[in-house]
C-alpha cells in the first residue's frame, strides 16, 4: 500500500493572495470580494509579500531546496467555485522541493511546496442546487505534496498530526474559522491510484484511507480494475464515492501567469529565521528538565508561549514548582490569558513570591486567577470556595470514586462530568478541572 498526501494550509494573512480583500470577518457571504477575486475583465493580480514569506518559511522548515527564482501559472479548469475558470498556482517552479519530514526515524519525502489561491466555497442545498460563497476565493494557500512514502492510514494520520504541529508553531496558525486545513489523499493498493479530495480533520483522513484500502483490495481480489479517478469522502456515511475521472497534468493546460512577474526569493528565504521545532522542544524538555514525555507534549502542544513560560518559571524556582503551576492553575485559565503576552512577567513574579514563602498556596492561586481572568480577588475567592464545597460534597457522596481513581486516572473524567451536570454551566470547565484535581490530590 502506498499513500501520498497533498496538504492545503490556509495562510494567516490579513489580505488575500492577489488582492487587498480581507481574509477575516467574512460571516456574511459574498461581501469580501472584488473584481480581482472574481477574475473580472481588466483586473490584475498583485502578489501578497507576507504570503510569500510564510510559504518560504514552511518550505525552509521542511528542509526543501529553495530556488533562486519562482513564478506563477494558470491552472485551467471549469468548476463553479472558480468563476474565472483558472486558478493562479505554481507548476514548473514551486517555492520549495526535495524536502523531508521525519516521522520518528522514518523519512517522509516532500516532493514540493507551492503557493496558490483558494477557490470559493460550494454549499449543497438539495434538489440538485448549490450556493457559492466567493469570500474564500483568493485566500492564500500553501500546498505541501508528499511522495507516496506512507504505508498505512494510521501512519498517514500520525504524520499529518505531527506535520501540522510543526507548521502551526512555525507560522502562528490557528484552527479557527475559515483558516482550516484540507487534505487530498492519494492511495494505491495495486498499480493505479485514486485521489480523495478535500478531506478535513485527522480522523476523517484516516477513515477515508481505511475505506479506500478495503474497497480497492476487494475490487482487485474479485478480478476488477482500479480506475484512476477522483473520489469524494462522505463524512456522515464514512464512505468514498466516485466524483469524476482523474485528470492528468496535461489536462489543466498550464500557462505562465502573464500578469505576474518572476520573483527572486533566495535572499528572502536566507533571511528567514526558524523557531525551535515543537518536536525538538518536547525532546529537550524531557532531557533538560527530566519531565515525563506526556507532560512535555501537553505543555508544548498547548502553546509555544506556555512552554516558554514554563522555562522562565523553572529557571527562577525549580522544575517541580513550574510543572505544578503550569499544569494546574495556569493551564486551566490559559484560554482567557494567552493573548496578554505583556503580563507574562507578572505570572513569574507571583510564583516567585510563593516559592520564596512570601505567599501561601491559596493566595498564589487567587492572584494568578485574578491576573489571568480579570476577575477580582474577592470574587475569585468566593467562586473558588463555592466550587470547592460542591466538589467536596460530590466526592464524599461517591466514596468509591477515590478507589477507582487510584486504579485508573480516567475516572477523573467521570467526576468532572458529574460536577458540570450539577453546576449547570455556572463555572468554567477550566476552573472545574483545576479545582477537582487539587481537591482529589489532597485526599490521596
Amino acid at each position: 500500500m502506498k499513500i501520498g498526501l497533498e496538504i492545503h494550509v490556509q495562510l494567516p494573512t490579513k489580505s488575500k493572495m492577489f488582492c487587498s480583500c480581507p481574509t477575516t470577518g467574512t460571516e456574511t457571504v459574498n461581501t469580501h470580494i472584488c473584481p480581482g477575486c472574481l477574475g473580472l475583465p481588466g483586473s490584475r493580480p498583485s502578489l501578497n509579500k507576507k504570503a510569500l514569506e510564510l510559504g518560504l518559511t514552511i518550505a525552509k522548515k521542511l528542509k526543501c531546496t529553495i530556488p533562486e527564482t519562482t513564478w506563477f501559472s494558470r491552472k485551467t479548469y471549469f468548476y463553479p467555485d472558480l468563476c474565472k475558470h483558472f486558478q493562479i498556482t505554481q507548476h514548473d517552479t514551486p517555492i520549495g522541493f526535495d524536502g523531508v519530514f521525519y516521522l520518528g526515524k522514518k523519512p517522509i519525502r516532500i516532493a514540493r511546496v507551492l503557493l496558490e489561491e483558494d477557490p470559493g466555497k460550494i454549499k449543497r442545498v438539495g434538489n440538485g442546487s448549490s450556493l457559492i460563497d466567493y469570500n474564500r476565493s483568493g485566500i492564500p494557500l500553501t500546498e505541501i505534496v508528499t511522495e507516496p512514502d506512507l504505508s498505512s492510514p494510521s501512519e498517514a494520520r500520525e504524520f499529518l498530526s505531527e506535520l501540522l504541529t510543526e507548521i502551526k508553531s512555525t507560522i502562528g496558525l490557528t484552527d479557527s474559522g475559515e483558516r482550516n486545513i484540507r487534505c487530498d489523499c492519494n492511495i494505491s493498493v495495486g498499480s493505479e491510484r485514486c485521489e480523495v479530495k478535500n478531506v478535513t480533520g485527522l480522523k476523517n483522513v484516516e477513515t477515508c484511507l481505511k475505506y479506500e484500502a478495503v474497497r480497492q483490495t476487494k475490487l482487485i481480489k474479485s478480478g476488477g480494475k482500479i480506475e484512476r479517478e477522483t473520489r469524494h469522502f462522505d463524512e456522515a456515511k464514512r464512505v468514498t464515492t466516485s466524483a469524476r475521472k482523474k485528470e492528468f497534468e496535461a489536462d489543466y493546460g498550464y500557462i505562465g501567469e502573464p500578469d505576474l512577474g518572476i520573483y527572486h526569493v533566495a535572499n528572502m528565504a536566507k533571511s528567514i529565521e526558524l523557531c525551535e521545532s515543537p518536536l525538538i522542544m518536547i525532546d529537550r524538555f524531557q532531557k533538560e528538565y527530566g519531565i515525563d514525555e506526556k507532560i512535555a507534549k501537553q505543555i508544548v502542544n498547548t502553546s509555544i508561549e506556555l512552554a516558554k513560560l514554563f522555562e522562565k518559571i523553572a529557571k527562577i524556582t525549580d522544575v517541580d514548582t513550574a510543572q505544578t503551576w503550569i499544569m494546574g492553575t495556569i493551564s486551566a485559565n490559559w484560554k482567557s490569558f494567552e493573548k496578554n503576552f505583556e503580563k507574562y512577567d507578572d505570572i513569574v513574579t507571583i510564583i516567585s513570591k510563593f516559592y520564596k514563602g512570601d505567599t501561601t498556596d491559596t493566595q498564589c492561586n487567587l492572584e494568578l486567577k485574578t491576573l489571568m481572568t480579570g476577575v477580582s480577588a474577592e470574587k475569585a475567592a468566593s467562586i473558588s470556595a463555592d466550587l470547592d464545597t460542591i466538589i467536596n460534597k460530590i466526592i464524599e457522596d461517591n466514596p468509591s470514586f477515590l478507589i477507582d481513581y487510584r486504579r485508573n486516572e480516567k475516572a477523573f473524567n467521570w467526576i468532572v462530568g458529574i460536577i458540570m451536570k450539577q453546576t449547570r454551566g455556572k463555572y468554567s470547565s477550566e476552573n472545574i478541572i483545576s479545582a477537582a484535581k487539587k481537591l482529589i490530590e489532597e485526599r490521596l
